[in-house]
């Protein structure tokens, strides 16, 4: 027995014009990579040490992190500190130091933080020190690079061979640009791009390839199913079809980062609020970027049957 749900995000048997605004999408959309790439270059990504490399110490007062004072500590030991940040609640505080050149350097130069602060702040404690060495920070982020590369490329071989070739461009073209909106709004945020970011942007890439696949499907059966409609109305009639899916899916997915994101703390909060930015393209960019791009490129070849009813061959009998 088929049992309707009591909630619903869109109203049944929706008609929505999608396809009128996709100029404006795509312009929107092209805006807002534009910026995202000049961001990339100015101010630039807030590498985390991952990418940066140096050496970075999680230290926990008693009370309250008195900032100038732990300024004022590492300036009277000549430590080239290049940067304080409180980290999580109030009593924890980051210091970065630059690359140490050796192992014993490191030790050093951990040596005389520890020193400085302990002789300045009383019940102050070093929590834990993580170093990278700079050839090891460059591969690193070399590597994901390469990695989200080789997504781009494997999604765009499974979408080629599971549906026709406007289908993948328009997919991966679409992706490309949730990539770099996603990079502007961690340029933006300052939020810090390390390893984490490189799992969050590719979650992103998984989940936004999802939810083009569902649509793209639907696509696929009302071209078999209507064989004479016009692709403009059969794609809308695709995403409104699909879109009480699409917003669930969603929905689902953004409650659940949303709590991550206010209280998983600064390990995990940043990965969660890359989430749900994601999240919020991905979903748009499946109807106002994808769905567009597939009209201009299949607009012409996805209708030929089509157009081989609208225009009867010269010569060909005519039924009475």
């Amino acid at each position: 027995m088929f049992i309707k749900p009591r909630m619903r995000l869109a109203p049944d048997n929706t008609n929505f014009k999608f396809m009128n605004g996709r100029f404006a999408g795509l312009i929107v959309s092209a805006i807002l990579s534009t910026a995202s790439v000049i961001l990339f270059f100015t101010p630039g990504l807030n590498l985390g040490i991952d990418f940066s490399g140096g050496i970075v110490m999680e230290v926990r007062s008693e009370g309250p992190a008195d900032f100038a004072k732990i300024r004022a500590a590492l300036t009277e030991e000549h430590v080239p500190d290049q940067g304080v940040q409180r980290f999580g609640d109030d009593s924890t505080v980051l210091i970065r130091l630059p690359t140490q050149p050796t192992e014993a350097g490191t030790e050093i130069a951990v040596g005389k933080v520890r020193a400085a602060l302990e002789k300045s702040i009383t019940g102050v404690k070093i929590v834990r020190v993580d170093a990278v060495g700079a050839s090891v920070s460059s591969e690193l982020f070399r590597n994901g690079l390469y990695a989200l590369g080789i997504s781009l490329l494997m999604i765009l071989a499974y979408i080629w061979f599971r549906f026709e070739w406007q289908f993948a461009v328009g997919a991966v073209v679409t992706l490309i640009l949730d990539v770099t909106k996603a990079i502007g709004f961690l340029a933006l945020t300052r939020i810090e791009f390390d390893l984490v970011m490189v799992a969050a942007i590719l979650t992103i890439l998984g989940y936004s390839t999802n939810d083009k696949v569902v649509v793209y499907d639907r696509v696929r059966e009302n071209l078999r199913k209507y064989k004479t409609m016009p692709l403009r109305d059969l794609i809308d009639l695709s995403i409104n079809e699909t879109l009480n899916r699409t917003l669930g899916t969603s929905a689902t997915v953004f409650l659940a980062s949303l709590p991550l994101a206010l209280f998983g703390g600064t390990s995990i909060s940043g990965f969660a609020w890359v989430m749900l930015f994601g999240i919020v393209v991905g979903t748009s960019s499946s109807i106002f970027i994808a769905a567009p791009i597939l009209l201009l490129l299949g607009e012409k070849r996805l209708r030929r049957d089509t157009v081989a009813i609208e225009a009867p061959e010269p010569g060909a009998a005519r039924q009475p």
